[in-house]
């Protein structure tokens, strides 16, 4: 436990939400979780599955409907055939991690990933008694992994290596060759890829992929409701695992979490619907107007941002014109504009003091109003 960090951030969303109380006007910009209801469609096929009394356990896999839904949406929007028993849900993508690396890791094993990346990963192979080894990657990788990256990290320990795409904190993208000429590393080595898709979907001025589309039998590959589906409190992911490793997910969930919560199964149903596909389109083109907002109104402030998002809601910023202390930072610009974003020490170590990560979770009025709060302590 002295191993397991806690999210940083979450100090200043406390003192935040205590100045909120006291009456003080809070630009929230530190928490991905987009100011989006959940879309209407599947709030209301939730609540049929209440009143129709859906509320038991399903199997530990998930709803067989469910599943094939899953892949039927890889086969439309992507092209890629998936045998809908290769999908298990799971609370959260949270969920299915763990399933993954509880079944991949042993003792001593060891997971390569960026850092910086998301927190929670490298918590999770801990939890399994591997070592997650961050590899340092800045903008001239597009804050990516290499196939240089790997070959020169591997070692007699490794077991897998664990990407993301769009990444968090970064939003950064990793095309499809790129993905490719990972693969054949791992591969060669006798390795798992795994692969983080949590925010698909939510990508912008490229197209949507998926990393099946490299090898749909032996990826792994890990994915959300909450994000682009916009159900983040419904709890509900899933994994696409290798067709060998099914069985042991399925024994591994019942055992952990027996199963994904029943109303949100039901309810997620409904996300492949033309007309719930509708509204999330609407809300990916908002995101997308705020992140065009957002980019060059930052670098105006002076902040530092060289690799542009591409996808996601973050936007991954340099910070060293105020400093080397991202966390002080952070702190005073809460104190003094009431504007909170989050600092890079929750991400990893590389950097991570003259770094910080703002999410574009909010209206573009109220991103405006950030701004021009941090322009009168910021600049000159």
């Amino acid at each position: 436990m002295r191993d397991i960090q806690p999210f940083h951030v979450m100090a200043l969303l406390a003192e935040a939400r205590q100045r909120e109380a006291a009456g003080q006007d809070i630009i929230h910009m530190e928490v991905g979780e987009p100011d989006f209801p959940t879309p209407l469609p599947i709030v209301e096929a939730g609540i049929r599955a209440l009143q129709m009394g859906y509320t038991k356990y399903t199997a530990a896999c998930g709803l067989p409907q469910l599943r094939a839904a899953i892949a039927g949406f890889y086969a439309e929007r992507f092209g890629v055939d998936i045998s809908p028993t290769r999908i298990l849900i799971t609370p959260g993508a949270s969920g299915a991690l763990q399933l993954v690396l509880g079944a991949l890791v042993n003792p001593g094993d060891e997971v390569l990933m960026t850092d910086p990346g998301y927190p929670c990963n490298r918590h999770f192979v801990r939890l399994f008694e591997g070592k997650a080894t961050g590899i340092p990657v800045g903008a001239d990788t597009n804050y990516q992994l290499t196939p240089a990256h790997i070959q020169s990290h591997w070692s007699d320990a490794t077991r897998a290596v664990l990407l993301a795409s769009p990444a968090n904190p970064t939003g950064t993208l990793l095309s499809q060759a790129e993905l490719a000429a990972i693969h054949a590393v791992v591969k060669q080595r006798g390795g798992s890829l795994l692969v983080d898709e949590i925010y698909q979907g939510l990508v912008y001025g490229v197209p949507d992929t998926t990393a099946l589309s490299v090898d749909p039998d032996n990826i792994w590959v890990i994915n959300s409701f909450s994000k682009y589906f916009g159900m983040t409190g419904w709890r509900l992911g899933w994994v696409v695992a290798p067709e060998a490793m099914v069985e042991m997910l399925d024994r591994l969930a019942q055992n952990i979490f027996l199963a994904a919560p029943t109303p949100a199964q039901y309810a997620a149903l409904a996300a492949f619907t033309p007309q719930a596909l509708d509204i999330m389109e609407m809300q990916r083109q908002e995101l997308q107007r705020r992140r065009d907002f957002l980019l060059p109104a930052l670098r105006e402030l002076g902040f530092v941002i060289q690799a542009e998002p591409q996808g996601a809601f973050y936007v991954y910023a340099g910070s060293e014109r105020f400093g080397e202390d991202a966390q002080r930072l952070c702190l005073d610009m809460l104190d003094k504009t009431g504007v909170v974003f989050t600092p890079g020490i929750d991400f990893g170590s590389h950097q991570a003091n003259s770094h910080v990560r703002f999410a574009y979770t909010t209206s573009v009025e109220r991103l405006e109003q950030a701004v021009e709060r941090l322009a009168r302590h910021l600049l000159p």
